[in-house]
C-alpha cells in the first residue's frame, strides 16, 4: 500500500512543471568598472572579410553578423557576473622580416659586413703563401708552424662564450668595433717580426676578434629576407679576399719584401672595417624592426621562462649546447672549414713537393681555389635557393669529392690547378647554404650564441685539421692532404644527413 502511495506521489510530481530558479542579479546592474574588466577578442576587419558580414550598399550600411569567438558578449547582468574571458594558452605573433633595403641602413650594413669578410678572406688565404717563408725565417718545420692555427682556434672558441654577452652589454656596433681593434693589435705584433712565440699569441688575438665579427655578421645576414643569396654575397666577399690574399702575399715576398710586412695591408683594411661597422650599426638596436625582432626573442624567452624559470646567460649557453642543430652544425662546419683551410694552406706545398712547382709561381694556384669559391658563392647560391639547400649541398659535396680525387691523381701542375679551382667553385656555396638552414632551425633567442659556437667549431676545424695534416705530412709527405680532405667531406655529408628537417625548430 505504501509503495502505491509513493508511486502516485512520483507521478504527480512529474506532471507538475518545475519553476526555473530566478537569476541572481544586481538591482542596479553592472558598474562601468565591471564592464571595463571584460576583455573581448577583436578580430577586426579580418573576421568581417572572412565571413562577409559587412556590406556597404547604396541603400545604407547593414548590420554585420557578430563574429564567433571563444568568448561571447554577455546579454544580461547575470551573464556579466558569470562570464570570464578564455585563458590564452600561447601567444602567436607575426614578424616583420627585414631585408636588404628595409630598413634603409641595412644596405650599408650588408656592405660593411662584406668589407669585413674581404679582410677575413685575405687573412685566411695568405697563410698558405707565407708558410714557406715563415718556416725559412724561423727555421721551423710543418708541425711547429701549424701552431698558428691552434692558437687561432683557441681564440675562436673563447669568443663563442663572449659574443652574446658583449653584444647585449655594449651593443652590436661597439662589439664589432672592439673585434677590429683586437685584430689590429694582433697584426701589429706580427708586423714587428717578433720571436715565433709572440706570432703564435698574435694569432690568438686575431682568432678572437675574427670570431666576434663572424658570428654577429652571420646572424645579421641570415635573418634578412632571401638570406641564402645575401649570405652568398657576404661569403663571396670572403672569397674575393681569398683571391687577393695569395696574390698580394706572393707578390711581396717574391719582390724580397719581408713576409711580416704583408700584415701592414691587413691593418689598413681593419681600420676601414672599424669605421664602416661602427657607422652602419650604431643605431641598430633602436630601429623599429630591430626592436620588434628583439621583442619577439624576449617573448620566446618569457614563454620558456614560464616553464623553466628565467634563463640567464649561462642557461642560454647550456640550452644552445644541448640543441641538436647546434651540435650537428658545429661538427658540419668543423669538417667543412677544416678541409677548406687545409686545401688552401697545404696545396701549394703539395705542388712544390710532388709536382716540382716553382714557389714563386704556384703560390697563385691558391688564388684560383679562392676564385672558384667566390664565383660559387655569388652565382650558385641562387640555384640553391631555387632547388632547396638540402639537396643542393648533397650534390655539391659529392662533386667536391670527385674533383679532390682528380687533383690528387692528375700528375700535372696545370691540371691540378684547374681541378682545385673547380673544387672551390663547388665548395663555395656550401657554407652560406648551411648557415641559412642552421638559422631556420634554431630558436631566435639562441641564434647568436649557437651560431657563435658553430663558428668557433669551424675555426677549430680550420686549425686542428691543417695542424693534423702538418704533423702527418712531417712524417709521410704532403700527399696526405687529399685523403684527409676526402675523409672530412664524407663527415660533412654525414652530418647533413642527420640534420633535422627544415620547418621544425629544435628547442
Amino acid at each position: 500500500m505504501a509503495s502505491l502511495i509513493a508511486a502516485g506521489i512520483t507521478m504527480e510530481n512529474e506532471k507538475r512543471p518545475t519553476t526555473p530558479q530566478k537569476a541572481k542579479t544586481h538591482e542596479k546592474g553592472p558598474t562601468a568598472e565591471e564592464l571595463d574588466e571584460i576583455k573581448l577578442t577583436d578580430y577586426g576587419n579580418f573576421t568581417n572579410r572572412r565571413r562577409g558580414s559587412t556590406d556597404i550598399s547604396p541603400e545604407g550600411p547593414q548590420t554585420p553578423t557578430p563574429a564567433v569567438t571563444g568568448y561571447q558578449t554577455p546579454k544580461s547582468p547575470g551573464d556579466i557576473e558569470a562570464a570570464t574571458p578564455p585563458t590564452p594558452r600561447q601567444q602567436h605573433v607575426v614578424g616583420i622580416v627585414p631585408s636588404w633595403s628595409y630598413p634603409a641602413m641595412n644596405k650599408w650594413r650588408v656592405l660593411a659586413a662584406c668589407l669585413i669578410y674581404v679582410g677575413n678572406g685575405i687573412n685566411d688565404s695568405s697563410a698558405g703563401a707565407l708558410i714557406p717563408y715563415m718556416e725559412s725565417y724561423y727555421h721551423i718545420g710543418y708541425a711547429v708552424v701549424s701552431l698558428i692555427w691552434i692558437t687561432n682556434a683557441v681564440g675562436f672558441i673563447l669568443a663563442a662564450f663572449c659574443t652574446e654577452i658583449l653584444a647585449q652589454s655594449i651593443g652590436r656596433a661597439k662589439t664589432l668595433m672592439a673585434s677590429e681593434v683586437i685584430m689590429i693589435a694582433g697584426y701589429i705584433i706580427i708586423v714587428c717580426t717578433p720571436p715565433f712565440g709572440a706570432v703564435v699569441f698574435a694569432y690568438f688575438l686575431v682568432g678572437f676578434g675574427y670570431a666576434l665579427n663572424l658570428a654577429l655578421n652571420n646572424v645579421f645576414c641570415a635573418n634578412l629576407a632571401n638570406s641564402t643569396v645575401i649570405l652568398g654575397a657576404a661569403h663571396g666577399s670572403y672569397g674575393i679576399g681569398g683571391i687577393l690574399g695569395p696574390i698580394i702575399a706572393t707578390s711581396l715576398v717574391s719582390a724580397k719584401v719581408l713576409w711580416s710586412r704583408f700584415f701592414l695591408i691587413l691593418i689598413g683594411i681593419r681600420i676601414l672595417c672599424f669605421f664602416a661597422a661602427g657607422w652602419s650599426f650604431w643605431n641598430y638596436e633602436k630601429e623599429g624592426v630591430s626592436m620588434f625582432s628583439n621583442s619577439l626573442q624576449q617573448l620566446a624567452s618569457r614563454q620558456a621562462a614560464s616553464e623553466m624559470g628565467e634563463p640567464g646567460k649561462f642557461q642560454l649557453l647550456r640550452m644552445a649546447l644541448k640543441n641538436k642543430t647546434t651540435i650537428i652544425g658545429a661538427l658540419f662546419i668543423f669538417a667543412y672549414q677544416g678541409a677548406e683551410v687545409s686545401e688552401s694552406g697545404w696545396f701549394i706545398s703539395y705542388l712544390i713537393d710532388y709536382r716540382n712547382g716553382n714557389p714563386a709561381k704556384v703560390g697563385y694556384v691558391t688564388s684560383g681555389f679562392w676564385a672558384g669559391i667566390t664565383v660559387g658563392r655569388f652565382t650558385l647560391t641562387h640555384v640553391a635557393h631555387w632547388v632547396g639547400e638540402k639537396r643542393f649541398v648533397y650534390a655539391m659535396g659529392l662533386a667536391v669529392i670527385a674533383f679532390q680525387i682528380i687533383s690528387w691523381q692528375v700528375p700535372d701542375v696545370v691540371g691540378d690547378a684547374v681541378a682545385v679551382a673547380i673544387l672551390g667553385l663547388l665548395l663555395g656555396p656550401v657554407y652560406p647554404c648551411a648557415a641559412t638552414v642552421f638559422t631556420k632551425l634554431l630558436p631566435g633567442n639562441l641564434q647568436t650564441m649557437a651560431i657563435g659556437f658553430i663558428s668557433g667549431a669551424g675555426s677549430s676545424g680550420g686549425a686542428l685539421v691543417p695542424f693534423l695534416t702538418g704533423l702527418i705530412a712531417q712524417a709521410s709527405g704532403t700527399w696526405v692532404l687529399h685523403p684527409i680532405c676526402i675523409g672530412f667531406y664524407v663527415i660533412m655529408l654525414g652530418c647533413w644527413t642527420v640534420l633535422p628537417k627544415i620547418g621544425k625548430r629544435q628547442d
